[in-house]
């Protein structure tokens, strides 16, 4: 075949890169194609942090498609469309593409490979690449089950799966002469009026692969005795490269198994959570927005409290924290993303989506599967076998934040109260309790803990 387009979505990078490295060999000439999504902009979806990171992760990709001698066609459009509109005008007999795990994915995937066959060509799609194992690889026993619901029997079948080998990247990509396309975008192009938080990080594949490599050296080893270590930020900071694709997971997973270790390993188990969301997504899309198992909730809106919530004023110093990184960084450590949700969705019982939303406004890494699941799995509706389970932020602050420094990183109304007291600011004097100006807390947690079983029955 003379010419083959390469469509990029939720995979940015060039090195193990199947969808790409497949195109390369299976055409003497190759498109690489991204089309900002005029039907993802619609949704809402596209945030200033997230388009930030994006237009440099698009950048990066064109750089490293230059150094092998191609370039990144940008256009910019419905997806369908435009990739039609560019097999058409490079005379492409194939389309290669990454699965998706999203029903938007899936049904973009459906009209693309039905308008491409009426014009005579063909869509490729590929196992997805933004796991590692790919969603449905992995299936329970007995008919009609198409995924697993719970974690552990989940990673035992994972485990046991494998991954694939990892992919070379290509050393050269021929792209043919003449073919059209925009200006790489810019954050501002791809949401405008949007501000990005001020400390979101780099896009692109190269500082990922970077990120990881210095991670690997100085904090691979200590992960497990250290991830939920919130003022040591000793996590791997990753998901936003995974969340677009500018790091490969198999390529992690790889990584890490050949160092093994206690950390290595609480490390892949991770990476395996992060697969055990998409397939559940994948096999059930409506758990986007729907809860995955019902339990009955009658959901306070979102009201005052849940406004508390989003401005990191609750009362409660670590949850207060972990708001407020959110908004300065546009990420969020797991332990504090946890601790966050309790708290909004079991302490003040709030719906679930408020928060979810909320997240998804903010965090680089907003990813349906990862976001919306873990919402669910803390809102008690998802796959937590305990779905009744209350955090308590006094408790949690004091276990992984014990001498109080992640709180008086991110509330600074409390740098000067010592140690562990920052827990509790309601037990300073007066006068110290004035001074602060931290607020009270918007409920009492026996009595958000009453409300909870009172409505849930």
């Amino acid at each position: 075949m003379d010419v083959a387009v390469c469509l990029f979505t939720s995979d940015l990078r060039v090195r193990d890169q199947p969808v790409l490295r497949a195109a390369v060999r299976t055409a003497a000439r190759v498109v690489p194609l991204f089309v900002v999504d005029s039907g993802v902009a619609a949704t809402g979806f596209v945030t200033a942090n997230r388009a930030a990171f994006l237009a440099a992760a698009l950048a990066d990709l064109d750089a490293q498609l230059r150094s092998r001698g191609g370039r990144l066609i940008v256009r910019t459009g419905e997806v369908v469309a435009e990739t039609c509109r560019v097999a058409a005008e490079c005379g492409a007999g194939e389309v290669h593409l990454a699965a998706g795990v999203s029903g938007y994915a899936a049904r973009r995937e459906r009209r693309l490979a039905a308008e491409l066959a009426a014009d005579g060509r063909r869509l490729v799609v590929h196992d997805a690449v933004i796991t590692a194992v790919p969603p449905g690889a992995v299936v329970p026993s007995g008919p009609g089950k198409d995924h697993f619901a719970v974690f552990t029997p989940y990673f035992r079948r994972w485990q046991a799966e494998g991954t694939r080998p990892v992919v070379a990247a290509p050393r050269t990509v021929a792209v043919p002469e003449g073919v059209r396309s925009a200006a790489l975008p810019t954050g501002d192009v791809l949401c405008p009026g949007g501000r990005p938080s001020p400390g979101l990080p780099e896009g692109g594949e190269t500082a990922g692969r970077r990120r990881f490599a210095a991670w690997r050296r100085a904090g691979l080893a200590a992960y497990a005795d250290r991830h939920d270590d919130l003022p040591g930020d000793a996590t791997s900071r990753l998901s936003p490269y995974l969340h677009f694709g500018c790091v490969s997971p198999v390529e992690l997973v790889r990584e890490a198994a050949a160092r093994d270790g206690a950390g290595a390993r609480a490390f892949v188990r991770q990476l395996a959570w992060r697969d055990f969301h998409h397939q559940v997504l994948a096999a059930r899309p409506a758990a986007a927005w729907q809860d995955y198992r019902p339990r009955g909730d009658r959901w306070r809106g979102d009201g005052e409290e849940a406004a508390a919530w989003r401005d990191g004023r609750t009362g409660y110093p670590v949850v207060d924290a972990a708001l407020r990184q959110l908004r300065h960084e546009g990420w969020l450590h797991n332990r504090a993303r946890l601790l966050a949700a309790s708290f909004l969705t079991k302490t003040l019982y709030v719906d679930w989506r408020v928060g979810a939303r909320h997240f998804l406004d903010l965090l680089v890494d907003g990813d349906l599967a990862d976001n919306q699941l873990n919402w669910q799995w803390a809102a008690g509706t998802g796959t937590d076998t305990r779905p009744n389970r209350v955090l308590n932020p006094v408790v949690q602050g004091r276990r992984f934040d014990p001498e109080g420094a992640y709180v008086r990183r991110w509330v600074p109304e409390l740098a000067d109260v010592p140690g562990a007291a920052v827990h509790r600011p309601w037990e300073l004097s007066g006068r110290e309790w004035a001074a602060s100006d931290h607020p009270v807390p918007v409920v009492e947690l026996g009595e958000g803990a009453a409300r909870f079983r009172r409505a849930r029955g």
